[in-house]
């Protein structure tokens, strides 16, 4: 598109060279320093091109863009919508920025169904950088994008790429200093030891065969999670194999999350059930036992050279942990059970981080309920972790309210602990998978590998817009729990199967899947 200011600059560039106090002529009047008219309120309805915006449309469909009733916030909104397939752009070029770092923040809605829907910062000097928008037909949802301006000039665009009768809301868009991203774009990878030994294989999206770690290293993944057992049936996920297993993450390159389940086999909001070698300890016993577990299992890391970056004291708390004693029916011993292992963590390496994880996203009066408990009790820790799986816990919108409350109500920083997606809905062993109907999906979200890299992106976007970059980031979960004989869910019975081979990032041709591509987002 046309940039009268560049253009202009450029003829003038010759003329002034060796005239160091000639000033250059005052940006076009078509060009701001500031957002105009982020809100959509200067100009009423059915305006195809807002005060302040540009409309750009190759085809000739500039009229598919266009202001309406009905603004997240205000009167207005921008709205994107045509009976028939468009593609258009409403962009606002700014010039005379001071060169550095810009976030771009704005409140969508949209139908699905587009080839692409984002928004986006151009022509900034450094690489185009976007963030797609996410399904939400009822809600609005915060989304941002940020870039770094090298040549005092950026362009904001607002892009549709979309099939008839597809549509997108727009709404209080702000542009200021300042940058955005993700430092955790990981993924748990507890059943990659156990899928190995029995024969898992692993291959690159173009059907390389190679090793899980730097498969998924390459793609950039740049945190890895395992979780710890404490006498596990199968002898899997136990400190011997998530020290050997933490050699190989550090090695890539990777941090280090250890989840600690102070279980024998699953620990989650239905069942925390104590170690068969703890089963009959006394409360003050069981203190004693997260701090002595936690403790050898966490020095023995740091001791090959491997300390965990990031801990989780427990795994989906909701209801408490080493049941009945640590119950949330009795806060006083949960806080000392919990203290008990923050201390461990601490005594071991002050800089790793202690963390505390919650089922259910998108359950904002849930969340608070735990959190407000966690303050009055006295309960210790550094980040907080939340479990979102879209099918399970509700809306992207209500996975935002969460996420932005618990920044705002307790000064933590948050992460997404566990997400996934199904790539399809077939099955590749005997086992019924988890998710397995459309009738399951997040609408707009289809059983493919689109589809899963658009949920992945989606999460990570309301990540990446939690106020305060206090969003850190997100992991997948069990992305390379394949189906492989003998590596079911129960570790008791080597003939269970895998209820989760559709929503790891390898395919049933054990190829990379090509949503692994969000481990590069911001």
């Amino acid at each position: 598109m046309f940039h009268p200011r560049r253009t202009l600059r450029a003829l003038l560039l010759p003329l002034v060279a060796g005239l160091a106090l000639v000033a250059l002529p005052a940006p076009s009047a078509q060009a701001a320093s500031t957002l105009t008219n982020g809100g959509f309120e200067s100009d009423g309805t059915g305006t195809a091109t807002p005060t302040g915006w540009s409309t750009y449309s190759a085809a000739g469909q500039n009229a598919a863009s266009y202001t309406e009733s009905g603004g997240h916030s205000g009167s207005y909104r921008l709205s994107h919508y045509s009976s028939a397939a468009y593609k258009v752009e409403t962009y606002q070029y700014l010039s005379g920025l001071t060169n550095g770092n810009y976030t771009l923040t704005a409140w969508v809605r949209s139908s699905g169904g587009q080839n692409s829907a984002y928004i986006s910062l151009k022509n900034c000097g450094s690489s185009e950088q976007k963030t797609d928008l996410p399904v939400s037909t009822s809600s609005w949802v915060r989304i941002v994008t940020s870039i770094n301006v090298t040549n005092n000039q950026c362009t904001i665009s607002i892009n549709s790429d979309a099939n008839a009768g597809n549509w997108i809301n727009v709404d209080d868009l702000t542009f200021a200093s300042g940058s955005t991203g993700l430092s955790i774009k990981g993924a748990d990878i507890s059943s990659l030891a156990k899928s190995e030994a029995l024969g898992g294989v692993y291959k690159t999206s173009s059907g390389t065969t190679g090793d899980a770690v730097t498969i998924l290293k390459n793609a950039g993944m740049n945190y890895a999670r395992l979780k710890v057992w404490v006498n596990p049936a199968d002898g899997y996920n136990n400190k011997t194999r998530v020290l050997a297993m933490a050699k190989r993450i550090k090695a890539a390159g990777m941090k280090l999350l250890v989840d600690f389940h102070y279980s024998d086999t699953w620990a989650d909001p239905g069942k925390q059930t104590k170690p068969a070698a703890w089963s009959s300890h006394t409360y003050s016993q069981l203190k004693t036992d997260v701090y002595n577990h936690t403790y050898d299992v966490l020095n023995a890391l740091k001791a090959q050279g491997t300390t965990a970056d990031m801990v989780q004291v427990g795994n989906e708390i909701n209801g408490g942990m080493l049941w009945s004693e640590g119950s949330t029916d009795n806060w006083s011993q949960l806080a000392g059970l919990i203290n008990s292992g923050y201390s461990a963590v601490k005594a071991v390496s002050s800089g790793t981080q202690v963390a505390l994880h919650l089922a259910n996203a998108g359950d904002d009066a849930t969340v608070r309920w735990w959190f407000d408990n966690a303050k009055t009790y006295g309960i210790n820790y550094d980040v907080i972790g939340l479990s979102y799986y879209g099918y399970w816990h509700g809306s992207l919108a209500a996975a935002q309210t969460t996420l932005d409350d618990v920044v705002s109500r307790y000064g933590k920083p948050v992460f997404v602990a566990e997400t996934a997606y199904p790539f399809t809905l077939s099955q590749d062993d005997s086992l019924e998978n988890q998710i397995d109907t459309s009738g399951e999906l997040v609408t707009g979200y289809p059983a493919t590998q689109a589809g899963q890299l658009a949920w992945m992106n989606a999460v990570a976007n309301i990540v990446e817009a939690v106020p305060g970059n206090k969003g850190l980031g997100v992991f997948y979960w069990e992305a390379t729990w394949t189906a492989v004989t003998g590596n079911g869910w129960d570790p008791t019975d080597s003939t269970s199967g895998n209820g989760w081979e559709n929503q790891a990032l390898f395919d049933y041709s054990d190829k990379a899947t090509s949503a692994m591509s969000w481990f590069s987002h911001r």
